[in-house]
């Protein structure tokens, strides 16, 4: 078969053209190729977090309503007409519960990130519905004791859960200037933490479950904030002793100094005790360190140790972060699944820490922002937070934590995104970020 000039020369110009659109180490530079992330990478803008924020907002305000009703007509119940028969109408999510707690602090956090008063208004509104039926609810439950009373864990709590997160919330709304009766609240859950809650005898908060004499690193949430935060409002620098004695004397027995991280549960007799770094359980500790030193007087003696304590888990933590920008449910354990209300939770306390001045803001703020990016991923369209693990006891074997389920109503993502996203938008409010070589850091 004859082939023509034209043919050739068309065939080779196909060929220089073909090459030349490879990129190769000799015509482009390689590395500044895109990288295939499975989550957004860089720095979001502050417009674009705000609306992470405005989604959980609208989703929750939508399904957590602050009204009573009678439970046998549904019809609404005036303060003055609670009876017997009055409960909270149900929403998808408890008024009264720790994880609520948290949620409260996040909308206060959120209205003062975005000064949008629709957030302080949303705890302002639900902690105001807590106060005013209380006093009747009290005389209601003085007489009868009744399990069904809707402020049953408000009026007499049983467990730092019951006590610690929603009072840390309401003193945050007094200080905040909404008053509202909301004192008669705080002071009745402190009285519970500070006075009835078991103790070891050098003080330091325990429970007899799973087992007799047992330490849960929980308890470090559900009680340190709540004593700061009455240290703050009080001025009493008891509440800040029995805080910082509580985040050392847990840090004694639980924290692994080699893994820079805590073992989830600590029982007295036990002469050696199962490692299980649990994600959630060091976010409390983290976050009951991160709201101690936001009130904790520099001048006190426990200030320094507490600091040191608090940064050597920000550190410990960020060799765990996956290259998803989340942390693993057993954070040394790759195997287990990725789980979001753990990753909130250091978002903010990274961020946190970031904005205060007790981390070096270059060498944390990448971890804290791809963490964000990743969990604004789990938000969905709804306003529901994904890849959340259902409440959580303890144990002493692998399988309890890897085969934890996952739900969008396990309660407890829903504070710490507020949280998270919140000072996030503080974070980049006070700090410039670009790409360096296609690398996150911070230019100012």
């Amino acid at each position: 078969m004859r082939i023509t000039t034209s043919f050739l020369l068309l065939s080779i110009l196909f060929l220089i053209t073909d090459v030349s659109a490879q990129q190769t180490d000799a015509n482009a530079p390689l590395h500044a190729l895109k990288p295939d992330y499975s989550v957004p990478y860089g720095a979001p803008k502050t417009e674009d977090v705000k609306k992470v924020l405005d989604n959980v907002y609208s989703y929750l305000d939508r399904v957590t309503p602050a009204q009573l009703i009678n439970k046998q007509t549904n019809e609404p119940v005036a303060f003055a007409e609670i009876d017997s028969n009055t409960i909270i109408k149900q929403g998808d999510y408890r008024l009264t519960s720790y994880e609520w707690g948290v949620t409260y602090s996040g909308m206060l956090a959120a209205s003062t990130a975005t000064k949008d008063e629709k957030f302080a208004n949303y705890t302002k509104t639900r902690l105001g519905l807590l106060a005013g039926a209380y006093p009747k609810c009290k005389v209601l439950y003085d007489k009868y004791a009744s399990q069904t009373n809707p402020l049953r864990t408000v009026i007499q709590p049983r467990a730092l859960d019951d006590a610690g997160a929603i009072c840390a919330a309401t003193i945050k709304t007094i200080q905040n200037g909404d008053n509202n009766n909301l004192r008669q609240l705080a002071d009745n859950f402190i009285n519970y933490i500070a006075n009835k809650e078991y103790r070891f005898a050098d003080g330091t908060f325990a429970r007899n479950r799973p087992l007799k004499n047992t330490i849960w690193l929980d308890d470090l949430f559900m009680s340190v904030p709540a004593l700061a935060q009455m240290g703050k409002l009080t001025g009493d620098v008891k509440y800040y002793d029995d805080a910082t004695k509580q985040i050392l004397q847990f840090s004694a027995r639980m924290f692994n100094k080699e893994r820079g991280v805590y073992m989830h549960g600590w029982v007295n007799d036990m002469d050696y005790h199962p490692q299980f770094h649990w994600g959630r359980a060091n976010g409390w500790a983290f976050l009951a360190m991160t709201e101690l030193l936001d009130v904790l007087p520099v001048t006190h003696p426990n200030y320094k140790a507490v600091l040191d304590q608090y940064q050597a888990l920000a550190q410990g933590l960020m060799h765990y972060q996956s290259a998803q920008g989340f942390w693993h449910q057993l954070l040394d354990k790759e195997d287990s699944y990725l789980e979001t209300s753990a990753t909130a939770i250091y978002i903010y306390c990274y961020a946190r820490g970031i904005n205060k001045g007790w981390l070096n803001a270059k060498a944390f703020s990448p971890t804290a922002i791809l963490a964000w990016n990743a969990v604004s991923t789990k938000v969905t369209a709804k306003g529901q937070v994904e890849g959340t693990c259902v409440g959580t006891g303890m144990a002493f074997d692998p399988a309890f934590y890897y085969y934890r389920p996952v739900n969008v109503y396990a309660a407890h993502s829903y504070g710490p995104v507020l949280l998270a996203g919140s000072e996030i938008i503080n974070l980049l409010n006070n700090h410039s970020f670009d790409l360096n070589d296609s690398a996150l850091q911070l230019t100012n």
